[in-house]
């Protein structure tokens, strides 16, 4: 399983809204938005990644709320 597919179900089933989408310089970027308990558990699924995964940094920042991925969390194409 590929690491954005692995964000996207994980932010599922703790039913977070947002999106992951990939960077041209190699990185992955992910806006959620939920509970503070449920982003930690989101942060915390980030770090270890899915099974053949390396997880190098993570990095994290405030944002205020986007109400267009309200109700929804996706797969967006690369910036």
């Amino acid at each position: 399983m590929g690491y954005r597919v692995y964000v996207e179900q994980m932010a599922g089933v703790l039913g977070l809204q947002g999106y992951v989408r990939n960077r041209r310089d190699g990185r992955v970027e992910v806006f959620a938005m939920g509970s503070p308990e449920k982003l930690a558990q989101l942060r915390a699924a980030l770090q270890q990644g899915p099974m053949m995964s390396e997880v190098d940094a993570l990095d994290e920042e405030p944002d205020a709320v986007d109400n267009r991925y309200a109700g929804s969390f996706t797969i967006e194409l690369t910036i």
